[in-house]
């Protein structure tokens, strides 16, 4: 199949998907429309047929009985008054139909569109929700933010204007087709003659310009994925001066959408003013093509239909072929808005097919209580303490395990691309309370193990189990839930500063969130906001320094109270005076907690259980501060060198 075919099969079921999924939210409304526009349509061909009527049944006669009669002034014309007014008052009734028909089908029109786009943009959030971190890793913020502003916006041009454009143009030419060929074979092959010089046009130019289109939508995208990173690294390109770089690399991006969408306007705009010309042409053709006609009539030569000729017929001819050409030429005009609108509509179907994360999980968390035999049982009550319901599909038994924080990595291979593994035969035990730190250089697989222990990303081989459990076993949601999670780059929420503490675990109560934060060491200079813990924060809580930011995301790990807590380098922002002060709050935090850390800081490496030392996706070196340094081996050469860590 040639690229020309696939580009023609893709736009066509792009289509037949956007309407099937407009006629699913909008059936009625739409069947409506579609009354409204066939009504509309005859309205507009009955104009001719009306002044066909009256040259031909009216005035002719007239004039020509004024003529037989050497009549001069206009009584001759008082007895048709009656008849041209009711001519009029129809004509008049059919208009306002028509006007009525066209008002109603765009106001509906309107309705439909802006309700389509909200459950688009619904759809899209909801899909972008169920895709996993992956996705994110590999497609730029801005990119993202495209599918909701560029390609939704070419989408709503398309459900307004194109469709309903496209296919009031269809009905009328069908119409005014039947129409003129009933009235006069030869002048309607003066019109197809014509019709089919704009279609060539049409596919030539319209053809030349939907690739570009295409093009045009991926480099506002990529455009857009360019300035969201250069607006988000703004501070990173004035300290180190990257203006004029960042200009230049700009240029080049925007350079290309200039190219793509210089060609795809460019024969766009040529596509108009080429058919409006050659609708005049086919115009003038019929006038002279008729009054051809019209001498041979009069001559009598004998030509099939010729005789069917008359004045009225030529005059509501030259109408039907001008609205005929118009029509055409009206159709023509949407191409550029339909193929951006299929181009958009294809990105954000191609967003709505990725594939979900996969979760084929069975093991849940739940309440849990003992009973009075010392049995773990499954409550609706808040108690504190928590179980993994484990149903046997063997048996149909089902087993309550108490969380307790147990992992173990048993022989972990894994590669974020499966030809590139960087974790190799990783095999670790974190017993309920202990602390493990993992240090290493930049790259050595430090966060790749917790992003494993989240499920973020799944493994090659080996096998991960949470006490006890095959996590691939435990359902996303419930493994995610039992994690509490501190990140060296902070994320805030627009929303007050306590719900965004809050976000750790929402039924947490006020006083649970001010206990949190009190652990963080975040209670006092929140309490010096200006509105304390009602402040809002917007802007990823811009009107916060970097050190107060990282304490409300310690907070609200704390208020989540899970299990086994996992610090990224979670003190790296803070000054070493309010890191110890955290560090009390977190050794609270952390207490009977299987704690997992990324060491940036020896205070944090020091007092952990176990430090694991990884190179190279392997772990090199395990054991207690004092016998790693006993050793003398990498972590030796750490701590006693620049410890440079990521």
């Amino acid at each position: 199949m040639t690229n020309s075919n696939k580009v023609k099969q893709t736009k066509s079921n792009t289509m037949k998907r956007l309407l099937k999924s407009l006629f699913g939210y909008y059936k009625w409304e739409l069947i409506l429309v579609a009354i409204c526009i066939v009504f509309s349509s005859i309205a507009l061909m009955c104009g001719s047929l009306f002044l066909q009527r009256i040259v031909d049944s009216l005035l002719t006669p007239t004039l020509q009985s004024m003529v037989d009669n050497g009549m001069t002034n206009l009584e001759g014309f008082n007895h048709i008054w009656p008849e041209l007014s009711k001519i009029m008052i129809l004509m008049i009734c059919v208009y306002l139909i028509g006007v009525a028909s066209s008002f109603t089908f765009n106001r509906i029109m309107a309705i439909v569109t802006q309700g389509y786009l909200n459950h688009l943009r619904q759809n899209m959030f909801n899909k972008m929700q169920s895709l996993p971190i992956s996705y994110f890793d590999n497609n730029s913020n801005g990119d993202i933010m495209s599918y909701y502003t560029n390609d939704v916006d070419a989408i709503r041009q398309l459900i307004s204007q194109s469709i309903p454009q496209i296919f009031s143009s269809v009905l009328t030419l069908i119409g005014m087709f039947c129409i003129m060929l009933y009235f006069s074979f030869w002048l309607t092959l003066v019109i197809i003659v014509g019709i089919v010089a704009m279609y060539f046009i049409t596919t030539k130019i319209g053809g030349g310009s939907a690739k570009y289109f295409m093009r045009q939508q991926r480099s506002i995208a990529k455009t857009e994925a360019f300035i969201e990173e250069m607006m988000n690294g703004q501070k990173v390109i004035k300290v180190f001066c990257h203006e004029e770089e960042a200009h230049e690399d700009f240029n080049k991006v925007n350079d290309e959408l200039f190219h793509d969408a210089t060609n795809a306007h460019k024969y766009a705009n040529i596509l108009m003013p080429m058919m409006g010309n050659l609708g005049n042409l086919i115009y003038v053709m019929l006038a002279v093509v008729g009054a051809v006609l019209m001498v041979l009539n009069v001559k009598n030569v004998s030509i099939i239909g010729v005789h069917q000729l008359t004045i009225g017929t030529v005059v509501a001819f030259l109408g039907l072929g001008k609205g005929f050409t118009n029509n055409v030429g009206q159709t023509a005009s949407q191409v550029n808005s339909i193929v951006m609108g299929l181009a958009g509509a294809n990105r954000v179907f191609e967003l709505m097919d990725q594939v979900p994360e996969h979760d084929d999980g069975y093991v849940t968390l739940v309440n849990a209580k003992y009973d009075d035999k010392g049995n773990i049982i499954e409550t609706e009550e808040r108690t504190g303490m928590w179980a993994w319901k484990h149903p046997h599909q063997a048996d149909g038994t089902i087993t309550y395990t108490k969380l307790q924080g147990k992992i173990e990595m048993h022989e972990v291979d894994f590669g974020y691309n499966p030809e590139k593994i960087v974790l190799h035969d990783v095999t670790l035990y974190a017993m309920p309370g202990q602390k493990v730190a993992f240090v290493g250089a930049t790259g050595a697989g430090k966060t790749t193990i917790t992003n494993l222990i989240n499920r973020f990303y799944d493994i090659a081989d080996g096998k991960i189990r949470y006490d006890d459990i095959n996590i691939n076993k435990i359902r996303k949601a419930d493994l995610r839930r039992s994690l509490g999670i501190v990140l060296q780059d902070t994320n805030l929420f627009t929303g007050t500063v306590k719900d965004n503490i809050r976000y750790g675990r929402l039924d947490a109560t006020d006083e649970d969130v001010i206990e949190a934060a009190k652990i963080a060491n975040a209670h006092d200079f929140i309490t010096r906001l200006p509105n304390g813990y009602d402040t809002m924060l917007t802007a990823d809580g811009a009107n916060l320094s970097q050190g107060q930011r990282q304490l409300i995301s310690i907070a609200r790990a704390a208020v989540s109270n899970a299990p086994v807590m996992i610090m990224d380098e979670a003190t790296s922002s803070i000054d070493t005076r309010t890191e110890a002060l955290v560090q009390k709050g977190t050794d609270q935090l952390m207490k009977g907690k299987t704690v997992f850390v990324i060491a940036h800081r020896l205070s944090t490496v020091q007092n952990a259980d176990v430090i694991m030392v990884l190179e190279n996706g392997r772990i090199i070196e395990r054991g207690s501060h004092e016998e790693l340094i006993e050793k003398k081996g990498k972590y030796y050469q750490l701590y006693t060198g620049a410890f440079e860590l990521e």
